[in-house]
């Protein structure tokens, strides 16, 4: 049965150009961006002139050595010690504020740096600028959902702020650093032998007052840093901290509780655990491992290249892959495939063999990596994404630095030998062990991560894996049901009924409507526009219909949601069709068009006698509704494994009830949560209940109606030829 794509729309099919755009035209985010651009490039500046004037300040050649190493760790511990308290204090306070403030600190910290010039204070003051930065990122993380539009752009912001992190930024820290550098062999600004540490000083003050800069800018011209709650969700489970006055304790316990009764978070830190300490494996070995492959010095160099040009290119691909694969699937997949790429690479022979596999595991992981930003910024709470972030970001770290330093001691417990493969010799030594080590624990974890993750486990991964790679729609987690028939009055009243049913269960219901139905909209466009000929109110009914889709339809079923359509596509393409006589080809590529291919998993076909529902309408009137109704019998009867056709004649109950039937037959051991689990009636409850008992008993009377039901309309429905002769 063809399933719900809500990446299939105009939006989702866009360019990623197109889609940068929309983002960038945000100018809340667009100022956010410049700010993390700023803030980036300071990051990388700090560590180069920590570095520089480190060496500058120090005499001893061995301390010289250990200076960048210092000046890392001291600006990784707090991460290692604070990371939860910036969710903390991102979930708290007003986040703008919090990041203001954490500028200003760290502008304060580098002056005292470059005034001070003490060594011992260069790692003070760097931890210290450490621990504002830990602080700043979870309030920055948590805010950007807030300034998005819509969710469904959380992925594409995440895309352009890793860019410009770890791209523009990094290039322009080296460039300004170089260029500062070479300003005093230039110009000669500070002549005599302290020349040196005067330009180190100056690079310091320089980077301190970018982090002035971003925050005047974040307190004077990003206000919107403030909001909360701009795309709240219906149940929220986490409590407003600001609002309810909780204590960090209370917080921390909130957040636990959350964690542990969240399957979608549980597995996320249950993978990233298993994909970060595979990549502090693949950090700590890489150095032995490339000297294992008896290339020379240049193969550490192309393998570390590997690696990133493989994180850039998954970074790149990861929204492509979400359209047809759902982010909670994909998560788990791409650990499970970045694991299974580590295994190649600890059994590889050849340099070209492991330069392959390492950018095979670059990509899977910059796939993973960006999927779970984004399932953090669009289906975690506004309430508790602070602490969220801080959790993830706390476990990068700590994770890929236990890892890391782990790997060379576990390497050193393996005695190296010379072995010949394929008449080549390759060193097996402790790498080769430990990236298989880390490769399985990140295959076994990213399994773990996939079945507390995916929600859709009655569907089959392997069809959805099939549809990405052959670019074919993908289905997820939403289900669309659209209730098609001859009158809007049908269509509306069992819509309605049948979406109040559903709303029972566990699965959140959404009600949509036929755009052309929305008689305020709809008519506004089409008087303004002076439009009267059938072709002009089709182009602007599928305009309508596009951003009903991308706006309401798509977002929901994103979340999982149970769309319930009134008169989706086949009522108003028939409709045209038939009494317009506008050609059906060309109505089907528009709708096709303006809907992405978006088409329901099942669609309900409402057989009723136009003249029994309306005695009073016109013999033209009838004429044409029959001609409706014929064209939606020739649909259905065409594709019958999306179609159930409904007797629609009797009373709206009785109506409702062959249509719940019919839903659960079709999805009956299929759809975990959308059978109402509690229905609002005591029949609708005893049915429900013999339905769990006996499925395939309803299954088949189902059918049986279905197949009456089909007899019924080849009789009732006259031929073309019968209708031009009434």
């Amino acid at each position: 049965m063809p399933g719900a794509d809500p990446g299939g729309s105009a939006g989702a099919e866009a360019s990623t150009i197109h889609r940068v755009r929309r983002v960038l035209a945000i100018r809340p985010f667009r100022r956010l961006w410049g700010v993390t651009y700023l803030c980036s490039a300071a990051d990388w500046l700090n560590l180069l002139a920590l570095t520089s004037l480190s060496t500058k300040l120090l005499n001893n050649y061995t301390a010289q050595n250990f200076a960048f190493v210092g000046v890392v760790l001291t600006n990784l511990l707090p991460g290692l010690l604070f990371a939860p308290l910036g969710g903390l204090l991102a979930d708290r306070f007003d986040r703008r504020k919090v990041m203001v403030i954490c500028d200003f600190l760290r502008c304060g910290f580098l002056l005292s740096i470059a005034i001070v010039g003490a060594p011992w204070w260069i790692f003070v003051g760097n931890f210290f600028v450490g621990c504002c930065s830990i602080m700043w990122i979870p309030s920055k993380d948590a805010a950007v959902p807030n300034l998005l539009r819509r969710p469904d752009q959380v992925e594409t912001a995440n895309q352009l702020g890793m860019v410009m992190t770890y791209g523009l930024a990094v290039i322009t820290a080296a460039g300004a650093n170089a260029l500062i550098l070479s300003v005093n062999s230039t110009f000669h600004l500070f002549p005599g032998q302290t020349a040196d540490l005067y330009i180190a000083k100056l690079v310091v003050v320089v980077t301190g007052l970018l982090y002035l800069t971003s925050g005047i800018l974040i307190a004077t011209r990003i206000p919107e840093l403030s909001l909360r709650n701009v795309h709240a969700v219906a149940q929220p489970k986490v409590k407003q901290a600001d609002e309810e006055k909780f204590g960090f304790g209370a917080m921390v316990r909130d957040g636990a509780k959350f964690v542990r009764s969240t399957p979608l978070v549980r597995g996320l830190l249950i993978g990233a655990f298993g994909a970060f300490a595979a990549g502090g494996a693949v950090i700590g070995s890489a150095k032995p491992y490339s000297s294992s492959l008896l290339a020379g010095d240049a193969a550490f160099n192309l393998l570390v290249l590997a690696v990133f040009l493989g994180l850039a290119t998954g970074m790149a691909v990861a929204p492509k892959l979400a359209r047809r694969l759902a982010h909670d699937r994909l998560f788990g997949i791409s650990i499970i495939a970045a694991g299974l790429s580590l295994v190649v690479v600890a059994l590889s022979p050849h340099l070209a063999v492991s330069l392959i596999a390492v950018a095979s595991v670059g990509i899977w992981a910059g796939t993973a990596f960006l999927t779970g930003v984004t399932i953090i910024g669009s289906r975690v709470e506004d309430a508790i994404r602070g602490r969220i972030n801080a959790i993830y970001q706390s476990m990068l770290k700590i994770v890929l630095f236990g890892s890391t330093i782990a790997a060379p001691l576990l390497i050193g417990l393996v005695q190296p030998r010379t072995v010949n493969v394929w008449g080549s010799p390759v060193t097996v030594d402790g790498t080769r062990p430990v990236m298989i080590g880390g490769g399985v624990l990140a295959v076994l974890l990213g399994i773990i991560a996939y079945r507390q993750m995916d929600d859709r486990r009655t569907e089959k991964i392997l069809a959805d894996v099939r549809n990405a790679l052959r670019r074919s729609p993908r289905r997820v987690n939403g289900f669309l049901i659209a209730l098609e028939g001859t009158t809007a009055i049908n269509t509306a009243s069992q819509a309605s009924r049948l979406s109040r049913w559903l709303g029972t269960g566990t699965r959140p219901v959404v009600l949509a409507a036929d755009p052309a139905l929305d008689g305020d909209r709809f008519a506004s466009l089409v008087s303004n526009a002076s439009l009267s000929s059938a072709r002009a109110k089709a182009l602007v009914a599928a305009a309508v219909r596009a951003d009903l889709v991308e706006r309401e339809i798509q977002p929901a079923l994103a979340a999982g949601s149970v769309v319930v359509m009134e008169r989706f596509v086949d009522s108003p393409l028939a409709q045209l069709s038939a009494v317009a006589g506008l050609d059906s080809d060309d109505l089907e590529g528009l709708a096709d068009w303006a809907t992405g291919k978006l088409r329901p998993d099942l669609t309900v076909l409402l057989d009723a006698d136009p003249g029994a529902r309306e005695p009073g309408s016109s013999q033209a009137s009838l004429n044409d509704q029959w001609r409706v109704q014929h064209l939606l019998a020739e649909m259905a009867a065409a594709d019958p494994d999306r179609y159930v056709v409904v007797d629609a004649d009797g009373t709206d109950d009785e109506v409702a009830e062959r249509v719940r039937t019919a839903v659960r037959a079709v999805f009956v051991g299929r759809l975990s949560g959308l059978a109402p689990t509690e229905p609002v009636e005591a029949a609708e409850a005893a049915e429900a209940d013999q339905a769990a008992e006996s499925a395939e008993p309803i299954e088949a009377e189902a059918t049986a109606d279905v197949v009456e039901v089909d007899a019924a309309v080849s009789e009732r429905v006259p031929e073309a030829s019968e209708v031009e002769a009434k």
